[in-house]
């Protein structure tokens, strides 16, 4: 049976991006059902939104929303507005991440991440995207079937699968489809014919420039359609509703969370009993209680059997070795190289996760970032080239801005490769002020490890500083870091 303190550390692992530096030590005082309430009160109400729209970004989108001057737009007025979007996207990721690591409703800003994957969405437009991620944060622990409805009217998702396209009489099936496969029903319980008539209720539903859902009735198709059984003369809500009803889509999100918060190896009975509570409220707070509270949650065989997101691996050692980060475009290129964009899913499916987090290359990388965080050591790995076509759209939620003219490759940033990271190694090396030095090494392993890492300390230890007590401490840190072990959580 896993101890008080690995016990805590999974629920921290898997509830949140890790334990901080300063629970160190609480670790053993608590047990997880006293840390899961702290956990649920430090997430309770609605987080603030942010905004990180700079007053000339500001002045220049609300200038080109003016009655008549979106139509009159240059190629230079494009370029200025595209370029100022895609540095205040980026900002934007930052800003979200930082909140994954310092705030205290960790619970809260977890399972947005979680739903960011789920509900997979690029945008070029920043207050979109706003609009978007507040919609994920707010709703993150509330009802699901809100969160569906308001995602499924937002201007992010409804652009980015084309569904200003869909109207009457010429119908775009791709929203229909995807609102079914991949975030509700999952493949297989649906019909082509439902889709079809899917889009057809769909038709109409689009957003203003503003961000605003608008429903525009001369484009809906207000026929009678057959979906899912049933007959009527559905609009989108009524289309969203009967998919509610079905059992199949309480399954389906029950199976994705298990996947993504317990194990990939899923207990068919386990999910079948969560999911039937899960499929009498909707309630997303309730489910995640059911899982994180639960006797089986914190079997050793769910512990360490998951591969830290790249995301979580760059939140979780900022949470345990606290540090200011100088340069953001480094670790813009950090998320490309491991794979993880915040805000940039690779499409509507989101990231794969599990084994698909560790190649060669990546691999390599992940360990070697430690080592970039403490050092002046410069990253020579490039990012990959994002290959991805934005599901097809032509306007990225601009309907009247065309955009004629091909991007051109990003210049190289200078420094970009350098982290420049200010660690205050202080704060930490005041937690093991008590502890004897020749238990700091297995004090520090057992703070970062939860699976067993007896081979460690012989690899480890030949890089170690022992010259005094502070390097020791953190050349140990950094070392456990850098191996294959402090991957998995």
């Amino acid at each position: 049976m896993a101890s008080s303190q690995i016990k805590n550390q999974h629920l921290l692992w898997r509830a949140g991006f890790g334990p901080a530096v300063e629970q160190l030590q609480d670790l053993v005082k608590y047990t997880p059902q006293e840390y899961y309430k702290a956990l649920v009160k430090a997430s309770a109400g609605e987080p603030r939104y942010i905004n990180i729209a700079s007053d000339d970004l500001l002045q220049l989108y609300e200038s080109y929303l003016a009655p008549g001057k979106r139509g009159r737009l240059t190629a230079d007025d494009r370029r200025i507005l595209n370029r100022k979007q895609q540095a205040a996207v980026k900002d934007l990721n930052l800003y979200w991440l930082k909140e994954m690591i310092a705030s205290s409703g960790q619970l809260r800003e977890k399972m947005a991440y979680f739903w960011h994957g789920h509900f997979a969405c690029r945008n070029r437009n920043l207050f979109y995207n706003q609009l978007f991620l507040h919609t994920l944060r707010k709703n993150a622990l509330g009802d699901f079937r809100v969160l569906l409805k308001e995602v499924s009217q937002s201007a992010a998702m409804l652009y980015f699968l084309n569904n200003q396209q869909n109207k009457k009489g010429h119908p775009n099936e791709n929203f229909a489809r995807e609102v079914m496969e991949l975030f509700t029903l999952g493949r297989g319980n649906y019909t082509e014919n439902d889709i079809k008539e899917g889009a057809r209720a769909f038709t109409g539903w689009t957003a203003n420039p503003r961000g605003a859902f608008v429903f525009n009735k001369r484009q809906h198709d207000d026929g009678v359609k057959n979906f899912l059984g049933k007959k009527g003369n559905f609009d989108g809500n009524d289309i969203l509703d009967i998919i509610l009803e079905k059992r199949h889509t309480a399954t389906f999100i029950t199976e994705k969370i298990y996947r993504f918060f317990v194990n990939d190896e899923v207990d068919k009975d386990r999910v079948q009993a969560l999911s039937e509570a899960f499929y009498k409220d909707y309630d997303i707070g309730k489910l995640m209680e059911r899982i994180f509270t639960s006797d089986w949650f914190y079997d050793e065989k769910h512990i360490g059997a998951r591969i830290k997101s790249p995301i979580e691996l760059l939140a979780g050692i900022q949470r345990m070795v606290p540090m200011r980060l100088d340069n953001d475009n480094a670790l813009m290129n950090l998320q490309r190289i491991l794979g993880q964009q915040l805000l940039y899913p690779p499409n509507v499916a989101g990231w794969p996760g599990g084994r698909s987090w560790i190649d060669s290359s990546t691999l390599m990388m992940r360990l070697r970032i430690p080592q970039l965080f403490n050092d002046k050591d410069q990253m020579n790995v490039k990012p990959k080239q994002d290959d991805d076509v934005m599901m097809g759209q032509k306007t990225d939620g601009m309907a009247n801005i065309p955009a004629k003219q091909k991007a051109k490759p990003a210049k190289p940033v200078a420094g970009a490769g350098l982290i420049n990271a200010k660690i205050d190694w202080p704060q930490y090396v005041d937690k093991f002020e008590k502890v004897k030095r020749e238990a700091i090494f297995s004090t520090i392993s057992n703070y970062l490890f939860q699976v067993n890492a007896a081979r460690v300390d012989t690899v480890a230890t030949k890089y170690i500083d022992s010259d005094n007590r502070d390097a020791y401490i953190r050349s140990v840190t950094i070392q456990l870091m850098s191996t294959p072990e402090y991957q998995l959580c």
